[in-house]
């Protein structure tokens, strides 16, 4: 503590003592030593230290999920249903719930989503959207009836309020006939 004390006293005497510095212009210490004050500093308690906002592993936020099996839960067929996702393969941040196939964001921030839902041997047209909060913000379609495999995709950047939730609905079709190279994913490019 007291170490740290020190060095915030001297980083403080150091930028005190440049010569009108604005906010936008670098300020160059020499030494070891470099100390990144947040003007916007988190209110999370674990992201926080004297009042300075320290980004650590534990701003990393990313998921990527896929589809294990080709086959479809009867419950969805034909009517207006979440997409599940049974295998995850990244969840940095543990922010993807696979039970609900929700991703919630943990934090105010920039993310970055993009989906591919696949149709095989389905002559019938899908819509999926990706949904924020229960709206649809973007929506992606796959009705070549002359084709054996299609694929639905898209993908957006969505400012998020910490606690929102993002998943996919197929709003058209079925996914009957297999869907298992079907894939969700998404990541925070930057927190606000």
């Amino acid at each position: 503590m007291l170490t740290l004390c020190v060095l915030l006293g001297a980083a403080w005497l150091v930028v005190s003592s440049t010569q009108a510095q604005n906010e936008t212009e670098p300020i160059v210490l020499e030494g070891k030593c470099l100390v990144v004050c947040d003007s916007n500093p988190t209110s999370d308690p674990t992201g926080t230290a004297l009042g300075i906002s320290v980004r650590s592993g534990s701003a990393k936020v990313a998921f990527s999920a896929v589809r294990n099996t080709n086959h479809e839960p009867s419950e969805m067929s034909n009517r207006t249903m979440v997409i599940y996702f049974d295998r995850v393969l990244v969840n940095v941040g543990k922010n993807f719930d696979e039970e609900r196939s929700n991703f919630i964001a943990p934090r105010k921030g920039i993310y970055s989503f993009n989906f591919h839902v696949v149709k095989v041997y389905n002559r019938q047209t899908i819509q999926v959207s990706l949904m924020h909060n229960g709206w649809p913000v973007i929506s992606a379609f796959a009705g070549d009836q002359d084709v054996t495999r299609e694929a639905a995709s898209n993908g957006v950047l969505i400012q998020m309020e910490k606690g929102d939730r993002v998943y996919l609905k197929l709003e058209r079709g079925n996914l009957m006939g297999g869907w298992k190279y079907s894939t969700f994913s998404g990541f925070l490019v930057f927190p606000m």
